[in-house]
C-alpha cells in the first residue's frame, strides 16, 4: 500500500458485492490527455508512492508528460507479477537458490529470498521435435523430454514447494505466452496488500522478449532478461524512462485471402521502417474494434520483431468477450469493466490521446506475405517470393553453387514447382551428366537422394525441408489455424501430399487449439499431410526442431545445400532455427502447410502448380485456399468457453510423469555435484557487504569485433551443443555422451556449460579472426588469441581462459543493433562470465543494454557516425578506458575516454587511435547497479 498519497488519490469501487481500494489517476492534472500505456503507469505510481523510490514530482512529471520531448525522467515502475518459461526462468531459481546461501553467509536470514511479486513459471521450452509425422510423436517427445530434463525438473518442483507465490505449469500443457492471455492474465488484478484487498491494473515483466503478446489483452507487460525479472520478484521496482509513444492508427479490415500473420509482417516491417526501440507503440482508432483479441495478441507478441518495449491495445469489449471465451469468472470480468471504465482506460474511439508520432494502416491494403531469409522485418509479398528467393539465394550459396543455379536458370530450366523430380524425367537424365561429368563437388546440385524405402528424389538449393505450425505468435490465433486445417482437408480431398524432404511439425500452444481440431475433425486432415502434434511448447522457433529427415541431412552436408525452413513463429535468424538450414521464412500457418505441399522457395504460387489431383488436373493454391466465412463457420461451431474451463482446471497439476519426480525438501537446495543441469551460481562468491570500487580498465584485449545485427541468439547459448565445442568436451569429460548432450537452452542452469557456449554461434562473424585466415571470415565461435605465440584462432572460450590467467580484461567491439533479439540473460552473464568489462557498438537494443549492466559490464557507444572500421581499429589494439571511477563520487560520466594503441600483433605503421565513447548507464537505478558489480549484488546487499 502507498505510504504516501500526495495525490488523494485513494478511493473504493464496489463490484457485486466486493469493495476494492483503488487509486484514482483523475486526481492528477494531465491525465486525460495520456495514452492508455501512461495512464497505466501513472496508476503504478500513484499507488506505490513512497517519497524515495517513487515521489510525488515522478507523478508530476508523467502527468504533465511531452509527447514531443526525448525522454530523460526516471521512473520506478512495479509490475504486478512476473512470468517465466522454463529456458529463462531456471537460472532465476538456481540464482535464488544460491542468493539463500548468500544471505546466510553474510548473516541474513534465508527465508527473505522469496518472490515478493506473484512469479509464474510455464515449462515451455524443453520439448524436441525429435519424432515427427506418426501418432505417437507427442507422446514420445514427452517421454524424451523428461528423459533429458529430470535433473532440471526436480530442481523446479523443489522451487514450487520451496519458494512462496511461485508457481510452475508443468510440461506438455502449452507456451507460456498463450497460457498467460489464455488463463493467468487477469487484465485488472486483486490481490491483498498490506491486509487491504486491491485493485490495479495487470502488469508483468517476462524472461521472454514476447512476453509483449498480452499487450493484446491491454495489460501492459515486457521481456527483460532473466537479471531484471529476478530483482523484480524480490520486489525491486524496473528503472525506466517514460518514454516516448507512437500511436498506430488502424482503419478499415482484412481483405479475404488475408490472414493476421499477413497484417502482423506488415506493422512489424512499417514499425521498423519507422523506428521504434525503446518506445511503446499504442492501438487506436475506430477500426480498434474490428480486431478480434487473437489479432492483436498476434501483433503484440511481435513487438521485439518491430523493436519497441511494448505494442499495446486498450480495454474494450473485445476484451471482455475473449475474457468470457476463455472461462473467466464474471466477476473478474465485471471488475474489469468497472474499472476500465472509472479509471479512464476503457476505450473510446473519439478520443484521440497525445502521441510523440503517428502512424496509420488500412488493413485492407495488407496482402499475403513472408519474411526472411534470416530477419523478422525483412517482408517479402508472396506474389515476389520466389524472385525474391533466387535473389537471396546468392548470398547462401557458394560461388561454385551459385554459378549452378544461373546454369539451372539458363540451360536446364530445372521445373520451379518441384525441386525434387522423380528420377527418371527428361531434366533427371540431363542433371545426372552434368553430376558425373568431374564438376566440383558443391556443383552437383541438385543432388539425387534415396530414402530407406528405396523411393528416390532430387533435392536443390531452396529446398524447405522443415515445414512448422509452431509459436504462440499464431497458434494462439483459432483464424490462422483453423485456416491451416482447412487448406489441409481441401489438399488431402484432391489427394496432395507433403514432399517426401520436408519433415512437418505441428505445436499447438494450449490443448484448446487440440480440442477444437479434435471437434471440427482438421486434426484427421493435418495427419493426413503428416503434420501430427509434437508438442506442447515453443518447439521449432527457438531451435527444439530435432533432426531433419536423415538422408535430407546428410544431402545437405555432404553437398553443402542452402535449404529452407518455413514456420508460423516470430523469429527466423541465421542458425537458429536448424544447424542444417541456412535460410528461414516466417509465413502464417495456412502458407506453412502450402510451402510442405510445394516443397520449394524457388516457388510461384499464382503459376505453379501444388500437384494434380485425382483426375490429373493441376491444382494450384487458389483452389485449396479456404474462404474466410467457412473459417468463420468453424470457429463458431467448434471452440466454446467449456474447453478453455476443462483445459486450465488442473493447469498447475501436471500428469504422473510430473507427480511422481522424487522433490528434494528443506529450505536451502541441495546441490548435487555430479549434475551437469543444475550448479550452483558463482556470482556471489568472495561477496562481502562493502561495495568495491569502480576501476577504469587498463592493457584489456579485443574479444570480437563484430558486425551490425549481431543478436543475443549470436552471443546467448541456444541450440544443439557441438561436438568437438568447449561445451561439449566439458560434457564428455563429465561422463555425458553425445546423445545425451540436449540443448544449451536446456541446460541453462549449469553455468559451466553455458560460459562455454556464450560466443559460440555457428553463424557469428568474428572478423578478428581473418587476419589469420587470408582475410576469410570463419564463421563460428572463434577469436584470436594473443596469449599464445603469433595470436592463433581458438575457440572464445579457451582464449577467454588464457586471458583469465594473465589476469588480462577483455572488450568487444560491435555495430549497430547491438543485442537485438529475446531477452536472453545468458547473453549477459556468459559475457560478464568470460571476463569481458566493457562492450563498444553503434548502438544497442534495449534489454540487452540493461542486462549488461546488470551483470557488471559497461554499455559504450562509439562516437555518432563512428564505428570500429571508420576510426581504423581492427581488434589487435591493447585498450584503456578511463572515467569511469567517476561512478564512485555518485556521478554518472556521459562519455570516457577510450585509448586503443597497436600491440605487436599490429599491423606495421597502425597507430593510436584515442575518441570519446557515450556511457549508455541511462538511469540512476542503472548507475546502482553497476557500481554494486550486479543487480543481484544490488538485491542480496539491500535485503541484508
Amino acid at each position: 500500500m502507498s505510504s504516501i498519497n500526495s495525490f488523494s488519490a485513494q478511493d473504493t469501487l464496489n463490484v457485486g458485492g466486493t469493495d476494492y481500494e483503488i487509486f484514482r489517476i483523475d486526481t492528477v492534472p494531465g491525465y486525460e490527455k495520456l495514452p492508455f500505456s501512461l495512464k497505466v503507469l501513472l496508476e503504478n505510481l500513484l499507488r506505490t508512492e513512497d517519497g524515495a523510490n517513487v515521489t510525488k514530482a515522478q507523478i508530476e512529471a508523467l502527468g504533465s508528460w511531452d509527447p514531443d520531448a526525448e525522454p530523460d525522467t526516471e521512473i520506478q515502475f512495479t509490475p504486478a507479477r512476473v512470468v517465466m518459461q522454463d529456458f529463462t526462468g531456471v537460472p532465476c531459481i538456481v540464482d535464488l537458490a544460491t542468493m539463500r546461501e548468500a544471505v546466510t553467509a553474510l548473516g541474513g536470514n534465508p527465508d527473505k529470498i522469496n518472490p515478493l511479486s506473484p512469479a509464474e513459471m510455464v515449462i515451455d521450452h524443453s520439448v524436441i521435435a525429435d519424432l515427427f509425422g506418426t501418432e505417437n510423436a507427442l507422446e514420445r517427445n514427452v517421454e524424451i523430454e523428461y528423459e533429458r530434463n529430470g535433473e532440471r525438473y526436480q530442481f523446479l518442483r523443489w522451487g514450487q514447494t520451496a519458494f512462496q507465490d511461485f508457481k510452475v505449469v508443468p510440461p506438455g500443457t502449452g507456451i507460456v505466452h498463450q497460457v498467460n492471455i489464455e488463463h493467468l492474465a487477469k487484465v485488472i488484478y486483486d490481490r491483498v496488500n498490506g491486509g487491504v484487498l486491491q485493485a490495479y491494473p495487470d502488469t508483468c515483466v517476462g524472461t521472454d522478449s514476447h512476453t509483449t503478446m498480452v499487450n493484446g489483452l491491454g495489460v501492459l507487460g515486457w521481456g527483460v532478461g532473466g537479471i531484471e525479472a529476478e530483482a523484480a520478484m524480490l520486489g525491486q521496482p524496473v528503472s525506466m524512462l517514460i518514454p516516448r509513444v507512437v500511436g498506430f492508427k488502424l482503419t478499415g479490415e482484412i481483405p479475404a485471402g488475408v490472414t493476421a500473420t499477413d497484417v502482423v509482417l506488415t506493422i512489424t516491417d512499417m514499425l521498423r521502417r519507422h523506428g521504434v526501440v525503446g518506445k511503446f507503440v499504442e492501438f487506436y482508432g475506430a477500426g480498434v474494434a474490428s480486431v478480434p483479441l487473437a489479432n492483436r495478441a498476434t501483433i503484440g507478441n511481435m513487438s521485439p520483431e518491430f523493436g519497441s518495449t511494448a505494442a499495446i491495445f486498450p480495454i474494450d469489449d473485445v476484451t471482455l468477450d475473449y475474457l468470457r471465451l476463455t472461462g473467466r469468472d464474471e466477476q473478474t470480468v465485471a471488475l474489469v469493466e468497472a474499472y476500465a471504465k472509472l479509471q479512464h482506460l476503457w476505450h473510446d474511439a473519439a478520443h484521440e490521446p497525445a502521441y510523440s508520432e503517428y502512424m496509420e494502416l488500412d488493413l485492407g491494403t495488407v496482402v499475403p506475405s513472408i519474411a526472411g531469409p534470416k530477419r523478422p522485418q525483412d517482408r517479402i509479398l508472396l506474389s515476389e517470393a520466389k524472385n525474391q528467393f533466387e535473389k537471396d539465394i546468392l548470398n547462401y550459396a557458394t560461388a561454385s553453387t551459385t554459378h549452378d543455379i544461373v546454369d539451372l536458370e539458363s540451360k536446364h530450366s530445372f521445373p520451379a514447382s518441384d525441386p525434387g523430380a522423380v528420377p527418371g524425367d527428361e531434366e533427371t537424365e540431363t542433371r545426372e551428366v552434368h553430376i558425373s561429368s568431374g564438376a566440383p563437388a558443391n556443383a552437383s546440385k541438385p543432388v539425387k537422394v534415396t530414402t530407406p524405402e528405396g523411393a528416390s528424389y532430387l533435392l536443390d538449393n531452396g529446398a524447405v525441408t522443415l515445414a512448422a505450425i509452431t509459436s504462440c505468435t499464431n497458434t494462439s490465433n483459432p483464424s490462422v489455424m483453423i485456416a491451416a486445417g482447412l487448406l489441409a482437408k481441401k489438399a488431402v480431398d484432391k489427394g496432395l501430399k507433403r514432399k517426401p524432404w520436408v519433415k512437418t511439425t505441428l505445436g499447438p500452444g494450449s490443448k484448446v487449439v487440440t480440442d477444437y481440431y479434435e471437434k471440427s475433425g482438421l486434426d484427421k486432415a493435418l495427419e493426413g499431410l503428416d503434420f501430427y502434434t509434437v508438442g506442447y511448447g515453443c518447439t521449432i522457433c527457438i531451435g527444439n526442431s530435432g533432426p531433419l529427415i536423415e538422408e535430407v541431412s546428410t544431402a545437405i552436408n555432404e553437398n553443402d545445400l542452402a535449404v529452407t525452413a518455413v514456420l508460423s513463429g516470430n523469429r527466423n535468424f541465421e542458425g537458429r532455427i536448424s544447424p542444417d538450414v541456412k535460410m528461414n521464412y516466417l509465413a502464417s500457418p495456412p502458407l506453412v502447410v502450402a510451402y510442405a505441399l510445394a516443397g520449394s522457395m524457388h516457388f510461384d504460387f499464382e503459376t505453379d502448380a501444388l500437384g494434380k489431383d485425382q483426375n490429373g488436373d493441376d491444382v494450384f493454391l487458389k483452389d485449396i485456399w479456404p474462404d474466410p466465412a467457412e473459417v468463420q463457420q468453424i470457429i463458431d461451431s467448434s471452440i466454446s468457453r467449456e474447453q478453455f474451463i476443462k483445459q486450465y482446471a488442473t493447469v498447475f497439476d501436471g500428469d504422473e510423469r510430473w507427480t511422481s519426480l522424487p522433490t528434494p525438501e528443506g529450505p536451502i537446495f541441495e546441490w548435487d555435484a555430479d549434475s551437469t543441469y543444475v550448479r550452483k551460481a558463482p556470482y556471489f562468491e568472495g561477496m562481502s557487504m562493502e561495495l568495491t570500487p569502480v576501476a577504469d580498465i587498463h592493457g584489456a584485449r579485443v574479444m570480437a569485433t563484430l558486425g551490425d545485427s549481431v543478436t543475443t541468439d549470436h552471443i546467448s547459448p541456444a541450440g544443439n551443443i557441438k561436438a568437438g565445442t568447449p561445451a561439449a568436451q566439458y560434457l564428455e569429460e563429465h561422463g555425458v555422451e553425445r546423445k545425451d548432450f540436449n540443448s544449451y537452452g536446456s541446460r541453462r542452469g549449469n553455468h559451466e556449460v553455458m560460459i562455454r557456449g556464450t560466443f559460440a554461434n555457428i553463424r557469428l562473424k568474428n572478423e578478428l579472426v581473418s587476419a589469420v585466415n587470408d582475410g576469410q571470415i570463419v564463421e563460428g565461435g572463434y577469436t584470436r588469441d594473443f596469449t599464445l605465440e603469433g595470436g592463433p584462432q581458438s575457440y572464445i572460450y579457451d582464449a577467454c581462459e588464457n586471458y583469465a590467467a594473465q589476469g588480462t580484461p577483455l572488450v568487444v567491439f560491435g555495430g549497430k543493433e547491438y543485442g537485438s533479439g529475446s531477452s536472453r540473460d545468458w547473453a549477459a552473464k556468459g559475457t560478464s562470465l568470460l571476463g569481458v568489462k566493457a562492450v563498444i557498438t553503434e548502438s544497442f537494443e534495449r534489454i540487452h543494454r540493461s542486462n549488461l549492466i546488470g551483470m557488471g559490464v559497461v554499455p559504450l557507444q562509439f562516437p555518432a557516425g563512428e564505428s570500429w572500421k571508420s576510426l581504423g581499429l581492427d581488434g589487435t589494439e591493447i585498450v584503456s578506458i578511463t572515467g569511469l571511477e567517476q561512478l564512485n563520487e555518485g556521478v554518472t560520466p556521459k562519455t570516457v575516454r577510450v585509448v586503443a594503441s597497436p600491440s605487436e600483433f599490429s599491423p606495421e605503421g597502425k597507430q593510436t587511435v584515442e575518441f570519446d565513447a557515450v556511457v549508455r548507464i541511462d538511469t540512476p537505478g542503472e548507475a546502482d547497479y553497476y557500481r554494486n558489480g550486479g543487480i543481484l549484488q544490488y538485491v542480496l546487499r539491500s535485503l541484508v
